[in-house]
């Protein structure tokens, strides 16, 4: 039998009410009960690699997935991606992107900088809610990550 410990999932999104609906979505299927919400993304980098904040945490020990919006205030999500991806403590988690872009380059852009996955942000509420309950169930129930 699986031992299961409070999932910590990183959000990063600027849009209150996209990250409202994200953690609904997760927490009514029971998927989460613990997030961390980054609204832009100096502050995400600021949460996965400030040491010297007290309550610093060891991303690779806690996170088991990030959410990344791409089009975020000060940095984009792109350059969050890269600097994820360019750091061995934290380039085994699994980041999945969640974006209103379904432009090709953006795409294409984010495979080759290391996203695990491309989430198109459904328009209508019903959609929304189902698009991130289905990413939940596979990024924190199916897919395996290597033991840190």
């Amino acid at each position: 039998m699986r031992n299961y410990i409070p999932v910590k999932i990183l959000l990063v999104e600027d849009n209150p009410t996209d990250a409202e609906l994200t953690i609904r979505a997760f927490k009514k299927q029971r998927l989460a009960n613990e997030f961390f919400v980054a609204e832009d993304g100096e502050e995400a980098l600021d949460f996965l690699f400030n040491h010297a904040r007290p309550d610093y945490h060891d991303p690779s020990k806690t996170l088991k997935v990030i959410l990344l919006d791409l089009k975020l205030p000060k940095l984009d999500g792109m350059q969050v991606l890269a600097e994820i991806k360019a750091h061995p403590e934290t380039r085994m988690i699994p980041v999945v992107i969640i974006t209103s872009s379904r432009e090709d380059p953006d795409i294409k852009k984010a495979y080759e900088l290391g996203a695990n996955s491309y989430v198109v942000k459904p328009v209508d509420f019903e959609s929304f809610v189902s698009a991130m309950q289905n990413t939940g169930l596979y990024w924190l129930l199916v897919n395996e990550i290597p033991k840190q």
